[in-house]
C-alpha cells in the first residue's frame, strides 16, 4: 500500500508560481512572436496552462504586456478557466482527509 503525497499550502502555492512564471513566459514568447511576425502560440496552449493554474501569470502578462487583454472571445475563455481552477482548488480543499487520500491513491 502506498502512502499518499501530502497536499501543504506551500506545495499549491510553488506550483501556482511555477506554473504562472512559465505562462507569463509563454504570453511574452507569443507576445513576441506577434510584433514579429512570426508563428503564434495557439490559444489553447494559454488557456490550458491557466486552467492548470498559471492564470495568476497570465493575468499578469495581459495587463504589463497588453497582449490578449482586447480580444473579447479569449477573455471570456481566460475568465472561464480561471474559475473552473478556482473551483477546483475549493472542491480539493472541502475535501476531508479521507476523501484526500482516495482521490491521490487513485492518482499515483
Amino acid at each position: 500500500m502506498t502512502m499518499p503525497l501530502p497536499i501543504t499550502l506551500s506545495a499549491i502555492a510553488m506550483v501556482y508560481w511555477v506554473l504562472s512564471g512559465l505562462t507569463f513566459l509563454i504570453y511574452a514568447w507569443d507576445k513576441a512572436a506577434a510584433v514579429a511576425g512570426r508563428r503564434r502560440t495557439p490559444e489553447k496552449l494559454l488557456h490550458l496552462f491557466s486552467v492548470a493554474g498559471g492564470w495568476p501569470g497570465a493575468l499578469v502578462a495581459q495587463k504589463l504586456l497588453r497582449h490578449k487583454s482586447d480580444k473579447r472571445e479569449f477573455q471570456i475563455m481566460f475568465w472561464v478557466t480561471v474559475m473552473l481552477n478556482c473551483g477546483v482548488l475549493i472542491w480539493l480543499a472541502l475535501l476531508d482527509g479521507a476523501d484526500m487520500r482516495v482521490l491521490l491513491n487513485r492518482m499515483v
